[in-house]
Parts: structure tokens; C-alpha cells; sequence
């Protein structure tokens, strides 16, 4: 596997994580890993034709999580050159399929390309949960429950959380909630009275008018292998809930 380490920063977690996704998976074309100061630059993925480019910040880089990071990044490279429905399936047409006809806030149509994004993550963590360990990353989801809950009670995050705390609207962060407890759920990673749960619920009782387990359930019960067709139907049946499930619970605009 060809990886390049452009901009200051550690090349060692971006070859590790190249290591151990070498043991299950391969890339057929290099990966350019673009280390940014910014500290605020979203960690993704970009694919053209003769590569595909790891953005990420130099704080995230240096972090603890970094190596798990770039694995993630790396596991979408994966579901991209093997043309994985999650991640070929145009966002936009399924989105103008579920929303079609409906009057729906912009905050929420936002929301909805956060739902298609966690979907092509369910994806993607197969992949890493296939090849390395899942401490970090329940660590990590757990973190960002705490942060989220924290920014919609305005109580203190648990000591042992890291994320730095940014406002966040309660009714995705249930949905937020969803994906992490699917995540868990798929992999069989936590117990079932692990304080994710608790966490979950909490925010949850934040947003009563979005169904956490109906989301759960949605995230959690993906088909490994899926036609591109039943995927479009079921990226458009979850969006679709979600403006149906929001927008009742309170007026909505155009």
C-alpha cells in the first residue's frame, strides 16, 4: 500500500494504520495524507482518479486517536474502489427522493446528509472493527455522547471525556446517539449496561420527538452486501423518517 505523508505531522500512525488494513484489504491506488494546521479541518476522504487524499488536521494527526482515524478514512478508500453501494450512491438524488413534496427546515435537510454520511460509516467501521481493536473507538463515541449532553444541559462532561464541547442540535445528536449505539450493537463491542446507554437516553429525553430506536435499529440492521437499489430505499426510507419525525414535532420552513 502507497501512502505519502504531506505537511507536518507524524507519518507513523498513517502507516500503521496502512499495516493493519493490509491484513484483511488493499488500495490499488496511493494514498496522498494532507496534514492541514487548521484545527478545526473535518478528517475525511477525497477520491479522484489516480488517488485518493486523507485530509486531516495537525491536531488530529498527533492525537491519540490518530491511527484509528486514518484506518476509518482508510476503510472508506476500501468501500470506494470496491463499489460499495454506500459509497457510489448519489446522496443528493436519495435525498431529493425522500424529501420530494415535503416542506422541511434547512438545519434538517442538513441533518440528512449527516444520516447518509453515519450510514457510509456503518460501512466503513465494518472494516476497521474487522482488522483492529474497538477500545479507542467506543471510548471515542462514548466521548461524544458526553460532549453532546453536555452542550444541550449544560452540566459538566465526565471527567474522563477529551472532546472539546461545541453546540449541537438535540434532535441530531439523538440520531448521533443512534449511530453510536448501533455501531456497538453491530460489533458486539459493550455490555448492555454500559454507560453509553445511559448516555444515549439522556439525550434522547432532550429531543422526545425523534425515535432513538427506531434509528438504532435502521443503522444497526444495514445489509452487509446490498443491491444498490435496496441501499438507495433504505438511505431514502431513514432520511425520510427523520423529516417526517422532526417536522411533526414542531412547525416547519422553507
Amino acid at each position: 500500500m502507497d501512502i505519502r505523508v504531506d505537511g507536518t505531522g507524524p507519518a507513523d500512525p498513517f502507516l500503521g494504520a496502512g499495516s493493519l488494513l493490509e491484513t484483511e484489504h488493499d488500495l490499488s491506488l496511493p494514498v496522498e495524507v494532507q496534514i492541514r494546521a487548521d484545527p478545526d479541518k473535518r478528517t475525511l476522504a477525497a477520491h479522484y482518479d489516480d488517488r485518493h487524499v486523507l485530509r486531516i488536521s495537525q491536531r488530529a494527526a498527533t492525537s491519540a486517536m490518530a491511527r484509528e482515524l486514518a484506518l476509518h478514512e482508510l476503510a472508506h478508500m476500501v468501500r470506494y474502489e470496491n463499489d460499495h453501494p454506500s459509497h457510489t450512491q448519489s446522496t443528493d438524488e436519495a435525498l431529493f427522493l425522500a424529501l420530494a413534496g415535503q416542506s422541511v427546515e434547512r438545519r434538517k435537510v442538513t441533518h440528512c446528509y449527516q444520516i447518509a454520511n453515519h450510514m457510509k460509516d456503518i460501512y466503513a467501521d465494518d472494516i476497521t472493527l474487522s482488522v483492529a481493536p474497538a477500545e479507542k473507538l467506543v471510548t471515542f463515541l462514548e466521548s461524544r455522547l458526553a460532549t453532546a449532553l453536555a452542550d444541550h444541559t449544560g452540566n459538566t462532561p465526565y471527567p474522563e471525556t477529551a472532546a472539546d464541547t461545541t453546540e449541537t442540535d438535540p434532535e441530531i445528536s439523538v440520531v448521533n446517539a443512534a449511530f453510536a449505539l448501533a455501531v456497538v450493537e453491530r460489533h458486539d463491542l459493550v455490555d448492555p449496561d454500559h454507560r453509553i446507554y445511559d448516555l444515549a437516553a439522556a439525550l434522547a429525553d432532550e429531543a422526545p420527538g425523534v425515535d432513538l430506536d427506531l434509528f438504532q435499529e435502521r443503522f444497526a440492521s444495514l445489509t452487509t452486501e446490498p443491491s444498490e437499489s435496496n441501499y438507495r430505499k433504505e438511505l431514502v426510507d431513514v432520511t425520510r423518517a427523520y423529516a417526517s419525525e422532526s417536522t411533526a414535532a414542531g412547525p416547519a420552513a422553507d
